[in-house]
């Protein structure tokens, strides 16, 4: 790959470390046998490490199969990729581009949280994203004259869709599409759906930070697993707290593993479309806990966005989702429906809510 597919065009997610152990057998109401250790698969794909471990006896042969099926949607949908259906509809700007079936739900859904968010979330970011490439080795601070450019050129409501014919169209020369922020969801969430049908119970799926945990814990005998939540400020691996999941997606976007530092400021990868720069609150990360990753994907942009306060707000007035906020000053706020579900284990963190 070329490209990755991660946040705003680069693999920027926090990973999420799943604190979880093996064991058990099927009982005698014939539920299926899990395994003390998983078949277990890792590659490195869309920029990211790709893990995907399976519990259910039996089901090794499926772990080829969704790595089939991630390679397979993350070449339609990677930029600079042969083959790829958004470079189609970013080099045909101003033509209507007809999408496969799997790829236009993916702009559809982007187009859809542009609209839901008044473009706070805008899936046309891509000529500000392609300016400042952060993630990749020509990443640069643009000039603001460039900038300026480029944001006439973002705008969603100029992305045209047909969803009887599947098609999609750019209205401007020089608009292209992004879907950086929302593509590792849809896969991650394509990826269940293979397992599901395919008789799978109990497994993990982790596209670069991207988490989905199917079922529950071998190791509790099918009760929630135990998630931590990524410290944004520490390298990979350290976590500031867990909480109890199954059935769920965990996805965290933050500032600590893409970004670039121009004298002596430093930018990440999380670009407003309306200023063109870094979006510039007092947010380190944001995990979003939802029952689809490709919702958990676009919330954590959308609501990084807003700040904690605000970002707390619309949280609370939704009840199909959950989010974990942790500050660049090492303060803890979670959303109203975790706070009985959320222990910090991190003593350099303080825990606003209580």
């Amino acid at each position: 790959m070329k490209r990755n597919v991660g946040k705003a065009g680069a693999s920027g997610l926090l990973l999420l470390a799943l604190l979880f152990g093996g064991c058990g057998n099927g009982d005698a109401q014939n539920e299926p046998a899990l395994l003390k250790e998983p078949y277990e698969k890792t590659e490195f794909l869309m920029g990211t490490y790709v893990t995907v471990r399976v519990y259910d006896e039996g089901k090794e042969a499926v772990l080829e199969e969704a790595f089939d099926r991630v390679e397979e949607l993350a070449d339609k949908i990677t930029v600079s990729e042969p083959g790829s259906e958004i470079d189609a509809i970013n080099a045909a700007a101003g033509a209507a581009v007809e999408l496969s079936e799997d790829v236009y739900p993916l702009v559809r859904s982007a187009w859809d949280y542009s609209e839901a968010s008044n473009g706070n979330f805008d899936l046309s970011i891509g000529p500000i994203t392609e300016l400042w490439h952060i993630g990749f080795e020509d990443a640069r601070k643009p000039e603001q004259s460039e900038i300026e450019a480029a944001l006439t050129l973002v705008d969603y409501e100029r992305v045209l869709l047909d969803d009887a014919a599947r098609t999609v169209q750019l209205l401007d020369a020089g608009m292209l599409i992004d879907l950086g922020a929302i593509a590792k969801g849809y896969i991650t969430d394509e990826v269940k759906e293979l397992l599901v049908e395919e008789g799978v119970t109990t497994a993990i799926i982790d596209l670069g930070g991207n988490v989905y945990v199917l079922g529950g814990s071998p190791l509790r005998e099918g009760e929630s697993w135990n998630v931590g939540i990524q410290d944004p400020l520490a390298v990979r691996g350290e976590t500031i707290g867990k909480t109890k999941q199954k059935d769920r997606s965990i996805v965290t976007s933050g500032i600590y593993e893409r970004y670039i530092e121009v004298e002596g400021v430093s930018y990440h990868h999380l670009m407003d479309p309306e200023t063109g720069y870094p979006f510039d609150n007092d947010i380190a990360g944001v995990s979003i806990l939802s029952d689809k990753s490709i919702d958990g994907d676009a919330l954590s942009t959308l609501v990084f966005g807003l700040g904690v306060e605000a970002g707390l707000a619309y949280v609370n007035e939704r009840d199909d989702i959950e989010a974990v906020f942790v500050t660049k000053d090492k303060k803890v706020y979670v959303s109203d429906g975790l706070t009985d579900n959320f222990e910090l284990t991190n003593d350099d963190y303080v825990w606003e809510n209580e």
